[in-house]
């Protein structure tokens, strides 16, 4: 319960400070600032955050309250405007909110039936199984799983990567908490480091690159500052992992029919959205669902095939007389592209609509001008930026980010990529900070635990300190208009 204390008081707070009775220009032809409506929307939003923060505690899919707050925030506005003769400005404004998420929600839709697609043809089974089967010892593995991670999630996204990792250590260290506890903070630091440098590895980062504010080969000046961010960290923990070797284990994982291809097709979707953007200026989407179609054409492929591959294989192991084989092969099914999208996270996309829209509600009412003019202008956007990522690990990045992006303060690209940094590393503070931390404490409970993790938070500022100060004088260039 105190976890969830600390993120409502610092919502709360938040709260308190954007209901300031100063008002600046709103976003809407109505400024609703200083408003009961106003009030309204953001107590309203507030608790279903908390809400949403007891979800473990209550039972309750997260997506459900915002997804309530979003239509009751945007109804208020509808009436407000309504009343004032503007009916059609709330609708536009609606619209315009709506298309942003849409393009980020089919974008998220096509990787997520992409990872789900590999993940059934047993492609991550297969190198967990390697690594398990290597007998690396504990600092090997450690570092292994670190570096694996990091690279891994700008592609597979940090919450997949992280959940393969952890499925890896969970089963080498057995009941060794204390080693499964570190590993754990080291792949997510790494998990979240890596994102943070793709437009692919992080929904924060897929905003910012959706946008257009950032181009996909500028966020490679990313990479050595989140490096950084993994490294320091890591280093200084690996002192305190044992140097011995579990007990090697065996385990017999095949690749299913077609698993590379799918992952050549996953790589040619992401360049083909790449090159949307890049060369023609359409939205990233448009490639997205463009390899959907790739996908779904090699799906039917497998599918008009598969009896004939089954022929050959019963026949092979017939005749080498393996039973095994046979059972397996008994229990193939034909390839579903549909049954891959079916088993998309649909309660996070639901949760992101809700966030998006309860947000875009209140930028539209006008407090996120407010916000900008009173963080942006008066702290400066390098301090402002630096105190956002530090909040992203107790208010959740999505919302974080997409304030910023509804802001729209005027920043050079330096400080784009660096709210990208550290909205994206600084959620990797505390466990519940991200979506890789709060899943690795589910898979690996009682072992990977919330003050597990916060012991080892200072650690993990120093490598956050090193990437933000890496940044700043690496990058220094792009500080300049």
């Amino acid at each position: 319960m105190l976890k969830l204390t600390y993120r409502a008081l610092a919502i709360f707070g938040a709260c308190l400070l954007v209901i300031s009775p100063q008002a600046f220009a709103a976003t809407g032809a109505i400024n609703l600032i200083s408003s009961p409506i106003g009030y309204f929307a953001v107590i309203l939003f507030a608790i279903a955050y908390i809400v949403v923060m007891l979800e473990e505690k209550l039972h309750l899919r997260k997506s459900k309250p915002v997804l309530v707050a979003a239509g009751v925030i945007w109804m208020c506005i509808g009436w407000v405007y309504a009343q004032a003769g503007l009916p059609h400005d709330a609708e536009h404004a609606f619209r315009h909110t709506l298309l942003e998420f849409a393009e980020l929600m089919l974008f998220l839709l096509v990787a997520m039936t992409y990872i789900n697609a590999l993940e059934e043809r047993r492609l991550f089974d297969v190198l967990r199984a390697w690594m398990v089967r290597k007998g690396f010892n504990y600092r090997a593995l450690f570092w292994l799983t670190g570096f694996l991670s990091f690279f891994i999630s700008p592609i597979a996204d940090n919450l997949t990567t992280a959940l393969l990792m952890c499925a890896v250590i969970v089963k080498v260290a057995g009941d060794d908490t204390r080693f499964i506890n570190l590993c754990c903070i080291n792949v997510v630091v790494a998990a979240n480091a890596g994102g943070a440098f793709s437009p692919f590895g992080d929904i924060t980062t897929l905003m910012v690159w959706q946008a257009g504010i950032v181009d996909f080969h500028e966020f490679l000046a990313l990479f050595v500052p989140s490096l950084a961010n993994f490294l320091v960290p890591a280093a200084i923990m690996s002192f305190f992992v044992e140097n011995r070797k579990p007990q090697a284990m065996e385990e017999d994982v095949e690749l299913k029919r077609g698993a590379l291809r799918i992952l050549t097709l996953f790589l040619l979707t992401i360049l083909t959205a790449v090159l949307c953007h890049l060369l023609l200026h359409l939205p990233p989407v448009l490639g997205m669902m463009t390899g959907l179609g790739y996908l779904q054409f090699f799906g039917y492929f497998l599918r008009r095939t598969l009896p004939g591959s089954l022929a050959r294989k019963r026949a092979m192991a017939e005749r080498a007389g393996d039973q095994q084989a046979l059972e397996r092969l008994g229990g193939v099914v034909p390839f579903d592209v549909f049954g891959k999208v079916a088993r998309a996270e649909w309660d996070t996309l639901l949760f992101f609509y809700g966030v998006v829209m309860c947000v875009g509600g209140l930028g539209y009412m006008g407090y996120l001008a407010y916000m900008s003019e009173l963080l942006y202008t008066g702290f400066g956007a390098t301090n402002t930026n630096i105190i956002l990522g530090v909040a992203s690990a107790v208010i959740d990045n999505i919302p974080v980010m997409f304030a910023v992006l509804t802001m729209e303060p005027e920043m050079s690209h330096g400080h784009w990529l660096l709210i990208t940094l550290t909205a994206g590393t600084g959620g990797s503070l505390l466990s519940i900070g991200s979506a890789a931390g709060v899943a690795l404490m589910g898979q690996a409970r009682g072992a990977y635990t919330f003050f597990g993790h916060l012991k080892w938070s200072p650690v993990i500022a120093l490598g956050y300190a090193a990437s933000v100060a890496l940044h700043l004088w690496l990058n220094a260039g792009m500080f300049e208009h």
